[in-house]
């Protein structure tokens, strides 16, 4: 599977990749070797914490290294009428008679707690391209779905949106 990711997105997760490779693995493989110190590895808390941290630390790195090599550029722009990547969208839910309002993102900032929708969810999926006064159907599952109107689109940055840790 490819993550589709901004030329943004690439950009924070190799900032990530250096800072856990010159900083943290640096930091982890010194715990490493003080809690080694202590002696008897069997029975070293300390020793087998410190490995466990030092080898979260390098699968984060696999992980994103792998992200960033199989990725799919996608671009973040987009029509001034017209949802895109990074744009924040309020859309009139007709069933509720209410209006929400998301910020389209790619897979790794999405975040729905903080309103960020991804553009492979079913929300995303069905406003993705789509312009303001557009009427579009949300797909949520085999059984059920539901009417949206775009009410509103607009530009945001995307500098502050943090890769989503996993």
């Amino acid at each position: 599977m490819h993550d589709q990711l901004t030329a943004n997105d690439i950009k924070k997760i190799q900032e990530e990749i250096e800072y856990r490779k010159l900083v943290v693995r640096k930091e982890a493989i010194e715990a490493v070797k003080e809690a080694r110190a202590h002696g008897d590895l069997s029975e070293n808390f300390e020793y087998h914490a410190a490995k466990k941290d030092k080898n979260k630390n390098e699968s984060r790195i696999r992980y994103l290294e792998r992200m960033v090599r199989t990725a799919q550029v996608v671009s973040d722009e987009s029509g001034e009428d017209e949802v895109g990547i990074n744009n924040t969208v309020t859309l009139y839910i007709e069933e509720d008679e209410a209006e929400e309002t998301y910020k389209l993102v790619t897979t790794v900032r999405g975040n729905s707690i903080q309103g960020r929708i991804s553009i492979d969810s079913p929300l995303g999926k069905a406003i993705l391209g789509k312009k303001i006064g557009e009427r579009v159907y949300i797909q949520v599952n085999d059984s059920y779905g539901y009417y949206a109107v775009i009410r509103k689109v607009e530009n945001t940055d995307d500098s502050q949106d943090e890769i989503r840790k996993f």
